[in-house]
């Protein structure tokens, strides 16, 4: 079923996720992840309230009760999941997808993914080969809605004394309007604050220079000491230093680490195969052991368990921490940045100028080449820089991350899309250019 991806699922209402697909995951679900009880969060996407209705008829009818949340940011789903000793959950919405997507995020106890190697390709089975025969004794539909105040109160002291910044928010019309207020105030300058999900000013996707246009600009009218956008769930943010310049995402995962560093802090903290070497060499000089992992969510969270880390982040604005249970939120995420923002500020310091010492290379970005023949574009590259160069070191996962001592490259393909992704990083941007020459050049013989 072309919904079921590797990390959730997900597709166009109407096209790929309907109401019978809520209602069939529904009614499997509870017998997939061995439970009575399933809570269930929604976003604003216009078809979230029916999706939720079918979902939540599908559980009730398996014998299954319902935690309901409402109306939810995803973190605010795990923390349920956790707070509740909750053995499934599932948020509705489609992240950061243009407005005609939606799907479902899937957690089992201790708001641990299920993905696709982990239930999701099991699920998928049982939606498509099952059988339906509803229950006499259906399940109940409970409000768990005052779960919103707990999580708000779990949050607050990570929030205090930030009323000394000026800070600039975009909301992007999503789930981060439901409790941010809540955390710091009316004072920050919102913009996209009300929910709507049609997202008139903008995708809400933040990773895509076009949507944060508004919040950069926002940030410069207002002289913000920070500027700071969420996406459509709330799971992911981005930030704009006081000069409205964006920061690319793996280089606050190098903040964050000054974030505990301070706070006397250290140990094991994850990254994943696309990140900056500028990013690695800061938390190693701070005194963190660095490990390299697969890009998503169902993989981080499971290996940040593993190496017991304190924190970890994604080039695509996702941040985990063991404070929030190994998962990833925005919010959370900003509260701690926004706190390094505010210690540079009482020395008389700025964002851009921490973000300065850190960059010490010239990066690529992520680079999207459309093509089919994606594998054997893969080997070509392989061939020429593993089997022709000599390079320093090959990780293997997640395509390649090839590494040589003065640049590297990554190469992954979509598992969903028609798209090669390219990441490079030289030591100067004339380098930069050269190597990325060669790349396209290579790939370019694919298309």
């Amino acid at each position: 079923m072309s919904a079921f991806k590797a990390y959730d699922i997900r597709g166009i209402y109407g096209k790929d996720i309907t109401e019978e697909l809520a209602y069939r995951i529904g009614y499997f679900l509870p017998s997939l992840l061995k439970t009575d009880h399933v809570v269930v969060g929604r976003d604003i996407r216009l078809s979230s309230e029916s999706l939720h209705d079918s979902l939540v008829k599908g559980i009730t009818d398996s014998g299954t009760d319902v935690w309901d949340l409402g109306l939810s940011t995803t973190p605010m789903v795990y923390f349920a999941t956790v707070h509740l000793s909750a053995d499934a959950s599932v948020q509705i919405t489609a992240s950061h997808n243009p407005k005609e997507y939606n799907g479902f995020k899937i957690s089992r106890k201790g708001a641990l993914p299920v993905g696709g190697e982990s239930g999701l390709k099991d699920l998928e089975k049982m939606v498509e080969e099952g059988t339906i025969s509803p229950k006499e004794n259906k399940g109940t539909v409970k409000d768990y809605s005052y779960v919103k105040d707990e999580y708000v109160n779990f949050l607050k002291p990570y929030a205090e004394g930030l009323d000394s910044l000026d800070i600039s928010i975009d909301c992007s019309s999503g789930m981060s309007s439901l409790i941010i207020k809540d955390l710091l105030g009316t004072k920050p300058h919102y913009i996209n604050d009300t929910f709507d999900g049609n997202f008139p000013a903008h995708e809400p996707n933040p990773l895509e220079e076009k949507n944060c246009k508004q919040i950069e600009e926002e940030t410069r009218k207002n002289h913000s000491d920070c500027g700071v956008i969420y996406d459509g769930d709330a799971d992911r943010v981005m930030f704009i230093d006081e000069t409205g310049a964006f920061i690319q995402p793996d280089y606050i995962t190098a903040v964050i680490g000054h974030y505990y560093a301070g706070k006397g802090i250290t140990g094991n903290a994850l990254q994943d195969i696309r990140t900056s070497r500028s990013t690695t060499e800061e938390l190693e000089r701070i005194g963190f052991n660095v490990t390299t992992w697969k890009v998503g969510h169902a993989f981080a969270k499971l290996k940040i368990r593993e190496i017991e880390g304190v924190f970890g982040g994604e080039l695509a604005g996702h941040y985990y921490f063991r404070d929030f249970f190994c998962c990833d939120s925005g919010i959370f995420a900003s509260l701690l940045v926004l706190s390094v923002v505010k210690q540079l500020k009482e020395k008389g310091k700025t964002l851009s100028s921490l973000i300065k010492s850190i960059v010490r290379y010239s990066n690529s970005g992520e680079i999207n080449f459309r093509l089919e023949n994606k594998d054997d574009a893969i080997k070509a590259l392989y061939e020429r820089f593993v089997e022709n160069d000599k390079p320093v070191k090959v990780m293997d996962f997640d395509g390649y991350r090839i590494e040589f001592p003065d640049w590297w490259f990554n190469v992954r393909k979509s598992n969903t899309e028609p798209y090669l992704r390219i990441v490079a990083e030289a030591s100067c941007d004339e380098m930069l250019e050269e190597k990325l020459g060669i790349i396209r050049e290579i790939i370019g013989r694919f298309n």
